[in-house]
């Protein structure tokens, strides 16, 4: 808006220097690539992002699979860190020894994490695990892949605000050096006479 008040102010002004109607142009041009170039760059990214993470999804899906684990015994573990800041959502979780079947049906054993506060031998948990019986996270839900679209189409805008006002910055700073430097030359042109009565000046 101020580029626009800008160009109005000094269409005809008689006081209007060159660099100001370049510095209002300048500011005209940043605020339309603002408006136009930012929301297509977060909406092409954001949509980028969304078929990639939801093709994730479907791929983790396929490859990994709930199975029923068995509580053979609990794992000591280092004691819980009573700083909150530090402390994770996995001091809430024990990890255990326990015995499952992997999805090709061969019998596996491990140290897992459960979501169990007080985990007894015999107690069942849900674990994820590959083809082979490995344990491996949970996959990426729809509505995560979602949100991690979105942020990326939202950073990608916020980029794009970012850098355009950064040109827009350096190239008024550097119109107002270039400004105050003829400004230099004309005041060491007029030199140690300025003022005196009979110079000229």
């Amino acid at each position: 808006m101020r580029a626009l008040v800008g160009l109005w102010r000094w269409r005809h002004n008689p006081l209007r220097r060159k660099t100001d109607l370049v510095e209002a142009w300048v500011a005209l041009a940043a605020l339309l690539l603002i408006a136009v170039a930012a929301p297509v760059t977060g909406t092409v990214v954001g949509g980028l992002a969304r078929e990639a993470l939801l093709q994730s999804v479907r791929e983790q899906r396929e490859a990994r699979h709930a199975i029923s684990a068995t509580v053979v015994e609990k794992v000591s573990r280092p004691p819980v860190d009573p700083d909150p800041e530090t402390s994770s959502a996995r001091d809430r979780h024990s990890r255990v020894l326990a015995d499952w079947t992997a999805p090709d049906g061969t019998a596996r054993s491990g140290t897992v994490v459960a979501a169990l506060e007080s985990p007894d031998p015999g107690d069942r948990f849900r674990i994820w695990t590959d083809e082979h019986g490995q344990v491996v996270g949970r996959p990426l839900d729809g509505a995560t892949a979602a949100t991690h679209a979105a942020l990326a189409g939202f950073g990608a805008a916020a980029a794009v605000v970012g850098i355009v006002e950064g040109a827009r910055r350096i190239v008024v700073w550097r119109m107002v050096r270039r400004r105050h430097d003829r400004w230099d030359q004309a005041w060491d042109k007029a030199g140690p006479d300025w003022g005196r009565t009979g110079t000229g000046s």
